[in-house]
């Protein structure tokens, strides 16, 4: 039972990775014509998701197959990455100008790519499972 719940999980918590990257965050900025209030809430929607994947990765320890659940772990670490490490590096730069040498343009680059590559591990995931 654990083992369908948690496939569940799974594939809800893939959806709202790729929803939030593809349509929600755009649309933010689409409707509201505050920039700064529109990144906050995208900010707050992706620190959202990075405690998600902490909790499905920690389910997926749970699992007797647990030891291929790698990407998982990966997908969730580099979401956690994102949230307590870069996002002060980006608010940093943010107001006070380059960090590291990086502008907030770059940090926000970087965080993106981070985090479309944990959307592309749990892809690889839910693409590999036998969900007979």
């Amino acid at each position: 039972m654990f083992r369908n719940a948690y496939r569940v999980a799974l594939v809800l918590w893939a959806g709202s990775l790729w929803s939030l990257a593809a349509w929600v965050a755009p649309t933010l900025f689409f409707a509201q014509s505050d920039r700064h209030l529109a990144g906050l809430l995208a900010a707050r929607l992706f620190s959202i998701e990075s405690y998600l994947g902490v909790a499905v990765a920690a389910g997926a320890l749970l699992l007797p197959g647990r030891t291929r659940m790698g990407a998982i772990y990966a997908a969730a670490g580099l979401l956690a990455l994102n949230e307590w490490v870069l996002k002060r590096f980006m608010e940093e730069a943010l107001r006070h100008g380059a960090q590291l040498g990086l502008s907030f343009g770059a940090w926000h680059g970087i965080s993106a790519l981070l985090y479309v590559i944990a959307c592309l591990c749990v892809l690889l995931v839910i693409w590999k499972q036998n969900f007979r």
